[in-house]
């Protein structure tokens, strides 16, 4: 049992967040309003990916945009948190940019695929892992079709990966619905799961 003067003592750690879940349920969306709604207190790490850009996307903001050769020396050189091969392009995790986060005392918000999410997982364990889903598997599919960001075979490729992605949330810390509409509602919940965690009593800082 703790002692009174212990619990007055006791470090608050910066945690780290990782939203996961399917393609289309939103989880750019909700991260940025995290960050909008405290931007001195977050930070949303940049994914890097060898995918080119797709319209209105900004290289730095949304993702680091590289090439093929620029991200085999980051594999070389060990800058990567995670990476793998995500609908035939390469995506991984620059390392530093959250150690600096860590440092500087903010909560760090990482959005990944499930693939990712398993991996940092066992890289970090103390980290936290919510899974983002749209209210049902129609709404999701509905999703997918009118972004019309794929097409043809490779909109029923990532239609078929959402609907096996959707059956791993036990996998997971939490889960969070991103209702059409109701965006508010999910970045609430998952301000509270932030703030719920800040009051552990076991808190341990997150190592890279």
């Amino acid at each position: 049992m703790l002692h009174e003067e212990n619990l007055y003592q006791r470090p608050v750690y910066p945690v780290l967040l990782v939203i996961s879940g399917p393609s289309g349920v939103g989880k750019d969306t909700i991260a940025r309003q995290l960050i909008d709604q405290r931007p001195h207190k977050f930070y949303f790490v940049v994914t890097a990916t060898t995918r080119p850009p797709r319209a209105g996307e900004v290289h730095g903001q949304d993702y680091f945009f590289v090439s093929n050769d620029e991200f085999a020396r980051m594999i070389e050189e060990n800058e990567l948190l995670e990476y793998a091969v995500v609908y035939n392009d390469f995506k991984g995790i620059p390392k530093q940019q959250i150690r600096d986060a860590l440092d500087s005392g903010r909560d760090v918000i990482m959005r990944v695929d499930v693939q990712g999410a398993a991996t940092i997982r066992k890289l970090v364990p103390n980290a936290i892992t919510v899974f983002l889903m749209s209210e049902s598997e129609d709404e999701l599919v509905r999703r997918l079709r009118e972004r019309k960001s794929e097409s043809g075979d490779s909109l029923n490729l990532r239609i078929a990966t959402a609907r096996q992605e959707m059956k791993r949330t036990e996998e997971f810390d939490y889960f969070v619905v991103n209702a059409e509409g109701a965006q508010d509602r999910a970045v609430q919940q998952i301000l509270s799961i932030i703030e719920a965690h800040h009051c552990r009593v076991d808190q341990s800082a997150v190592i890279l």
